[in-house]
């Protein structure tokens, strides 16, 4: 026995060549690949839930037209290639190596009637229109697993599964915090100190806002259940609007007059705010 045959018999009996015990061995039944499709919805349809109609490019089983395709032909041939071993050898070196057949794909024969749609694997390349439920409430960056949706297997093998992933368009409007929104609200300084009731958009539409008085730059007025579904639950997050006083770049002169008097009222009442920096600047510098 040479020294390249008891290579070769010992790497058979680790399976090195098809299988443990190597041999007449033939390529079984594969799972097909899984499939990923990006979907982009926008956050109103996030917010609703949504139904879309995919075009999902890739293979799938044989018609049934063409099924005999994944069976074995009722007087399959022997393959001529690999003489019905469903391998060939080649020598590397002092070692022989195995690999399934290229002409039979592993299986030792050839099927003598094979279907022209598929040329005898069984699946063919062929889109189909799928409807996908995508539920309300999702994030993006979620997905949604379809079983049996990917690539149909080869040699009758089960299919695939399609994974769908969620991206959401930027609102023009609205950031979304988990299952809140939050949204800029731009008021006048004379709405922020002394009030006011104004109108906000939502998702859908618009919605009254009570802004309190003394409202102060930064801080968030909330609409209650005004923000996404949760996704795994019941009920909705809020709406935060954030405020930001807009101070005017030009004074008309009756405008000049009147805050030149409310400073003038005002110069013994610092806020809290002013008073501790007031504070903090004469500790800071002694005086």
């Amino acid at each position: 026995m040479g020294f390249s045959t008891i290579v070769e018999d010992l790497f058979e009996s680790f399976g090195f060549f098809g299988g443990a015990g190597g041999g007449n061995r033939r390529q079984r039944a594969q799972r097909g690949d899984d499939l990923r499709y990006d979907l982009e919805i926008s956050l109103e349809e996030a917010a609703e839930g949504v139904e879309p109609k995919l075009q999902i490019p890739g293979t799938r089983r044989a018609r049934a037209v063409t099924a005999r395709a994944a069976t074995p032909a009722p007087c399959p041939r022997v393959c001529s290639s690999c003489r019905g071993q469903g391998q060939v050898r080649f020598s590397q070196g002092f070692l022989t190596v195995a690999r399934p057949c290229p002409t039979c794909r592993g299986q030792g024969k050839i099927n003598r009637y094979p279907c022209k749609a598929c040329s005898g694997q069984g699946r063919q390349n062929r889109e189909r229109l799928l409807k996908v439920t995508i539920p309300a409430g999702v994030e993006d960056g979620n997905q949604l697993r379809l079983s049996g949706e990917g690539e149909a297997g080869e040699l009758g093998g089960p299919a695939g599964d399609l994974y769908v992933v969620i991206h959401i368009r930027a609102h023009e409007l609205f950031v979304r915090e988990g299952p809140h929104l939050l949204a800029e609200l731009p008021i006048t300084f004379s709405q922020a100190a002394l009030g006011d009731t104004v109108e906000v958009p939502v998702l859908k539409g618009r919605a009254e806002l009570t802004v309190p008085p003394g409202t102060q730059p930064g801080q968030r007025l909330v609409l209650k259940g005004k923000g996404m579904p949760h996704l795994r639950g019941r009920g909705k997050g809020d709406l935060h609007y954030e405020v930001v006083v807009e101070v005017p770049t030009h004074l008309s002169a009756r405008q000049r007059e009147v805050l030149e008097e409310f400073r003038r009222v005002s110069e013994d009442e610092a806020g809290p705010r002013r008073s501790k920096f007031v504070e903090r600047m004469k500790k800071l510098f002694g005086t």
